[in-house]
């Protein structure tokens, strides 16, 4: 944890009136003690390769800041602990946060399990709440002031994998059927839920729709389940680990239905991608940023530059395409708000964050009166030509093109699957 003190300045006054006045009038301008942004980060367990590179990204943005003077004239500190990618210990982390370290603000660590234990930590104090990467939390909790760094939009948990069926439904001739199989945990039942849902609206029918233990290792008996039922699609709602699993079963087995993947965390990362390579090929899923002409928005490849180059002595994601510009931009919105209301008031900042459109590297973030986006952006990508297991050919945008949606396309499918691993 870093501090910053600036060297603070008075000047003399005639008459102490006019003393008092200046001095009651400039509190916030004479205050150089930092501004303290708390949260829970996953640095170790199944989450940290993740949240690792949410943290580096952070950290950029909070030196930029830094140079720049700050936020309100007074610098920014981060005060973080390791979640370690376990739900039981948040609870602990935000009450030391808000109690004892008297954050000025609270933002959330990393996926929807991380964050859902926070939020009545959080309720209490009735202070904003940014989230990142989760899905459906706020669902339940309804708090207004809880505001979602993830493009699901409105509907967060049918975005996941409206893209899939989307493509699949295209198709001529259209399937039939489908698999859905989920992680026992918090964003893959939402996850699934979300699939049934457009599994049903797309009048499919569901031949398998079972979920597993999230301390599962053996994933061929399920896939081989799952294959038995004879499934055209196979939508896979999985964390990082099981993603691995899942990928290398469905390769052991030979299964080929016509599409598969949809939901699975952990293919974004370059560490997992590296150790598939070419198993990948054909797999389905979503995503949220790709090096896509249409998402280089302002201020992002400078950003990756930054990154790229300091990756390797963090150990973290060498590419950081999935965590990285949300991460950066998680931060960054919270800095729009706080220099727009110049003020730390949470009610100052919920008001300006409801109302205010930000400009981010991830493009325009505008907030709902969920505190979801306002329009969801999830794309489907497809991983094809893969050879190996090579990291730079996970550089090249036409290994992993974005399918869905129409806005920003940049390849058609290739349908079905087992084309995709010729």
């Amino acid at each position: 944890m870093s501090r910053y003190f600036g060297p603070g300045a008075r000047r003399g006054m005639a008459g102490a009136l006019a003393l008092c006045a200046l001095l009651g009038g400039s509190a916030a301008a004479q205050d150089k003690t930092p501004i303290k942004i708390g949260f829970g980060m996953a640095q170790s367990g199944p989450l940290g390769p993740n949240g690792k590179s949410a943290m580096l990204a952070m950290e950029i943005w909070r030196e930029e800041i830094n140079a720049k003077g700050g936020l309100l004239g007074r610098p920014v500190e981060f005060v973080s602990y390791d979640d370690q990618s376990n739900p039981s210990t948040v609870p602990g982390i935000y009450t030391k946060l808000i109690d004892i370290d008297k954050v000025d603000i609270v933002m959330a660590g990393y996926a929807t399990n991380m964050i859902a234990p926070a939020m009545p930590i959080v309720m209490r104090k009735k202070m904003i709440f940014p989230s990142l990467f989760g899905l459906g939390v706020n669902d339940n909790f309804k708090y207004d002031r809880h505001f979602s760094m993830s493009p699901a939009g409105p509907d967060p948990i049918t975005a996941f994998t409206k893209g899939f069926f989307d493509i699949a439904m295209a198709q001529n001739p259209k399937p039939a059927t489908v698999a859905l199989v989920a992680a026992d945990a918090e964003f893959s039942k939402n996850a699934c839920d979300g699939a049934r849902l457009n599994a049903k609206a797309a009048k499919l029918k569901i031949v398998y729709d079972k979920s597993y233990p999230p301390s599962t290792t053996e994933f061929a008996p399920i896939v081989r389940a799952i294959q038995a039922t004879n499934p055209e699609l196979v939508v896979i709602c999985s964390y990082p680990l099981d993603s691995v699993g899942l990928v290398q079963a469905v390769n052991e087995v030979n299964f080929k239905p016509k599409m598969i993947g949809g939901a699975m965390v952990g293919l974004q990362n370059t560490v997992f991608k590296t150790k598939l390579g070419d198993k990948l090929n054909g797999f389905v899923n979503f995503d949220f940023w790709l090096p896509a002409k249409s998402l280089m928005f302002p201020g992002v490849e400078a950003f990756l530059k930054t990154y790229q180059e300091r990756a390797a002595k963090a150990g973290v994601d060498p590419l950081g395409y999935y965590m990285g510009p949300f991460g950066y931009a998680y931060v960054q919105v919270v800095g729009q708000a706080i220099e727009g209301t110049q003020s730390l008031d949470q009610a100052k900042l919920v008001e300006y964050m409801h109302k205010t459109t930000f400009k981010t590297i991830v493009g325009d973030v505008k907030y709902g009166a969920d505190g979801e986006w306002a329009k969801p952006r999830v794309f489907q990508a497809q991983f094809r030509g893969l050879k190996g297991t090579g990291l730079d050919q996970f550089r090249q945008a036409d290994t992993l093109p974005i399918v869905a949606p129409a806005d920003y396309k940049a390849a058609d499918v290739i349908y079905p699957y087992e084309k995709a691993k010729e």
